[in-house]
């Protein structure tokens, strides 16, 4: 049994990274846009929440490079390394997370929101960094900006359908098992 549910993530995690490709192409690969719905977001964090912490940190890492490589959007540096160490720690904290609190009452908003928090800070991190080795400089207001205020449509977004979407699924298994 425990081949065939790593086969089962396997499979999962490739359609995640498929999706988290495509899914972009919804906002006319416009970057506006993109930065306000975070359409890359969505594939990473379903993955940690059903593959684990591990598929949904190499799905998030791999994404935003992969789409860079193979669409030029967004750009590589620093955008796109910046945005791999965010969907990396997004991928992997839902999953290390939920698979801490997936029994209680909110588990899968905690997790959720965890997942956010310290997604937003390792971008902010990893940009601080990049924008270093650029010689151009990465402030606070540019921190808020581009962690929080701009993407409210995104984050309000992630938290209404990701729980129901998560709590859906959770009760189809339940039911496939019982």
């Amino acid at each position: 049994m425990g081949k065939r549910l790593e086969i089962k993530k396997m499979a999962l995690a490739a359609m995640f990274m498929a999706m988290g490709l495509i899914m972009p192409f919804l906002t006319a690969q416009m970057q506006e846009i993109g930065n306000r719905l975070l359409p890359m977001h969505l594939p990473v964090i379903f993955c940690g929440f059903f593959c684990g912490a591990p598929y949904g940190f190499v799905v998030g890492l791999c994404v935003p490079i992969l789409r860079s490589i193979l669409f030029q959007m967004p750009v590589l540096m620093p955008n796109a390394l910046a945005m791999a160490f965010e969907l990396a720690a997004y991928g992997f904290f839902v999953g290390f997370f939920y698979k801490r609190f997936w029994n209680k009452r909110c588990g899968i908003y905690i997790s959720l929101i965890l997942a956010m928090l310290f997604g937003r800070v390792v971008w902010g991190m990893a940009s601080f960094l990049l924008y270093q080795l650029l010689s151009k400089g990465f402030t606070w207001q540019m921190f808020v900006l581009g962690a929080f205020t701009n993407a409210i449509p995104g984050i309000i977004i992630q938290l209404l359908l990701v729980p129901f979407a998560v709590y859906q699924m959770r009760r189809l298994t339940q039911l496939e098992r019982d």
